[in-house]
C-alpha cells in the first residue's frame, strides 16, 4: 500500500466523534433563502459567541465542582459521620479523578475531536453527581468525586483549546476568558444555591450544565483547526467559513492554517530529544510554569474551604461571606474578559500577582496579630475585618488576570503538532498542584493562618518574576504567527 493510502486509511481511523450535520455547509446564497433564521449564523462573531456559551457549559460544571465542598461540608460531615481528614480527602478526590482526565485529555481530544471529547467528559460528571446524591457512606461520595473529576480534567483541557481555536484572533483573549468567568459563574451558583438546599439537592442540581451541554455539542461546529490537521478540508473550511460568516472572505486564514498543518505534518513523531529544542520546551515551559503557579498562590485552598476560613476570621455569617467572595470573583473575572484584548496578556498578569501578593501578606498579618491578642479585644475583631478585605483583594487580583490567562496562554503557544500531549501534561501539572493545595490547606491553616497565607504570597511575588522575565505577549497575534515565533 503506497503512503498516500497509509495517510489516507489513518484519516478515516480518524472521523470527528460528533456529527453535525450538513448544515454548517450552506453556502451565503443558499443560507441566504432561510430568511432570519439564518442570519445570526451570517455574522461570525454572533456564531463563535453563540458556540463559545454551549462550550462554557463544561466550565460551568467545573466551577460547579470546585465551589460544592465549601457550603456542604458541615451537613456531609454530619449525615455520613465523616472526620475532617475524610472530608479533606473528599474535597481533594475531584483533583485526583482530574488528573486522570488531565493525562488523557489531550490524546482523546487530538484523537475523536474537540466536541467528542467534551461529550465524553460529560457522561462521568452526571454519573458523579447522582453517586453523590444517593451516597448513603463514604465510599459513594468518593466515587462519585473521582468520576466528577475525570470529566472536569478533560473539560479544563477541551474547553480553552476548542475557543482559542475558533475565535478570530482580535477576540481570542476575551473569548478565552469566557472559560474561567464560567468556572467562576459555577462556583458561585454552588455557593448561592447551598445557602438554600441541602448536599444532596445540590448534587442533583450539579448535573444540569453536562446534561445542557450533550444536545448543545450537536448545534455547534468542529475545530476547524483540528479538522485540518485530520485533513478533512471540505469540512475544515466549512467549518471555518460559518465561525467567520458566510459573507466573509476566509482565504487568508484557510491559507494560514493550511501551511502550519503542513509545515507541522513534515515530523509527526516527536522524540523525548526534540523537547531541548527552543520551539518545544519554551512554551511548554511557559504553560506549566503558569498553570502550576495560578494554583500554587493558594486559590482553591480559599475557594475550597471558604466558609471555615471566614469562621476564623470571626464573620458570623460565613456561608453568606463566601456567597458574597464568589459573586465579587465572577464581577472580577468578567471585567478581565472585557480587558485582556485590550491591555494585553502580560500587564494583566503582572497587576494581578502583585495585587495577590499585597492582599495575601495582609491576610498573613491579619492571622499572626489574632493568633497574639484576646478573642474579646477590639484589636481581634479589626484584624478579623482585616482578613475579610485581604481575602476578598486577594480573590479581586486573582480574577484580574492569574485566573483566566494561563489557560488562555496554554490554548494559543502550544505547538500544533504536540499540543495534544504538551497540554495533558501542562493540565495534568495544574491538577495536581491544585490537588496538593487542596489536600494541604486544611492542615496548613490548622498548622498556622499567617504562616499558610505567607506561603501563599511568596509564590504570588515569584510569579511577577516569572512573567516579567519569561512569559510572551500574545494580543493581537494569530496562533500560527505566535507558535512560529517560537522556533
Amino acid at each position: 500500500m503506497s503512503f498516500r493510502d497509509d495517510n489516507e486509511e489513518g484519516r478515516d481511523l480518524k472521523k470527528p466523534f460528533l456529527h453535525t450535520g450538513s448544515w454548517y455547509r450552506m453556502s451565503s446564497r443558499q443560507s441566504s433563502i432561510m430568511g432570519s433564521s439564518a442570519q445570526v449564523l451570517r455574522d461570525g462573531s454572533i456564531s463563535v459567541v453563540l458556540c463559545v456559551l454551549i462550550v462554557a457549559l463544561g466550565p460551568i460544571q467545573f466551577g460547579f465542582t470546585c465551589g460544592y465542598s465549601s457550603p456542604t461540608q458541615d451537613q456531609i460531615i454530619s449525615d455520613l459521620k465523616l472526620s475532617i481528614s475524610e472530608f479533606s480527602i473528599f474535597g481533594s478526590l475531584s483533583n485526583v479523578g482530574a488528573m486522570v482526565g488531565a493525562i488523557s485529555s489531550g490524546q482523546i481530544a487530538e484523537y475523536i475531536g474537540r466536541k467528542g471529547s467534551l461529550m465524553i467528559a460529560a457522561i462521568p460528571n452526571i454519573i458523579g453527581w447522582l453517586a453523590i446524591s444517593f451516597a448513603k457512606d463514604s465510599s459513594f461520595l468518593f466515587m462519585g468525586r473521582l468520576l466528577e473529576g475525570f470529566g472536569v480534567g478533560i473539560i479544563s483541557y477541551t474547553v480553552p483549546v476548542y475557543i482559542a481555536e475558533i475565535s478570530p484572533q482580535n477576540m481570542r483573549g476575551s473569548l478565552g476568558s469566557v472559560n474561567q468567568l464560567s468556572v467562576t459563574i459555577g462556583i458561585m451558583l454552588a455557593y448561592l444555591l447551598g445557602l438554600f438546599a441541602n448536599w444532596r439537592v445540590l448534587a442533583v442540581v450539579g448535573i444540569l450544565p453536562c446534561t445542557l451541554l450533550i444536545p448543545g455539542l450537536f448545534f455547534i461546529p468542529e475545530s476547524p483547526r483540528w479538522l485540518a490537521k485530520m485533513g478533512m478540508i471540505e469540512d475544515f473550511e466549512a467549518s471555518l467559513q460559518v465561525l467567520r460568516g458566510f459573507d466573509t472572505d476566509i482565504s487568508v486564514e484557510v491559507n494560514e492554517i493550511k501551511r502550519a498543518v503542513a509545515s507541522s505534518s513534515k515530523r509527526t513523531t516527536i522524540q523525548f530529544a526534540d523537547l531541548k529544542r527552543k520551539r518545544y520546551w519554551y512554551p511548554l515551559t511557559i504553560g506549566i510554569g503558569l498553570l502550576m503557579l495560578q494554583q500554587l498562590s493558594g486559590i482553591n485552598g480559599v475557594l475550597f474551604y471558604s466558609s471555615n476560613i471566614f469562621e476564623r476570621a470571626g464573620v458570623s455569617s460565613s456561608n453568606v461571606a463566601t456567597f458574597g467572595l464568589g459573586a465579587i470573583q465572577v464581577v472580577a473575572t468578567g471585567v478581565t474578559t472585557w480587558l485582556v484584548d485590550k491591555a494585553g496578556r502580560r500587564l494583566l498578569l503582572m497587576i494581578s500577582s502583585s495585587g495577590m501578593t499585597l492582599s495575601l501578606l495582609l491576610v498573613a498579618v491579619a492571622f499572626y496579630v489574632e493568633g497574639s491578642v484576646s478573642g474579646d479585644s477590639d484589636l481581634y475583631s479589626i484584624m478579623g475585618i482585616l482578613s475579610l478585605v485581604g481575602l476578598v483583594a486577594f480573590v479581586i487580583s486573582f480574577s484580574l488576570g492569574v485566573g483566566a490567562i494561563p489557560w488562555v496562554i496554554m490554548s494559543e503557544i502550544l505547538p500544533v503538532n504536540i499540543k495534544g500531549l504538551a497540554g495533558s501534561v501542562a493540565t495534568l501539572a495544574n491538577w495536581f498542584t491544585s490537588w496538593a493545595i487542596t489536600m494541604t490547606a486544611n492542615l496548613l491553616l490548622t498548622w498556622s493562618g499567617g504562616g499558610t497565607f505567607t506561603i501563599y504570597a511568596i509564590v504570588a511575588a515569584f510569579t511577577i518574576v516569572f512573567v516579567t522575565l519569561w512569559v510572551p505577549e500574545t494580543k493581537g497575534r494569530s496562533l500560527e504567527e505566535i507558535q512560529s515565533s517560537f522556533r
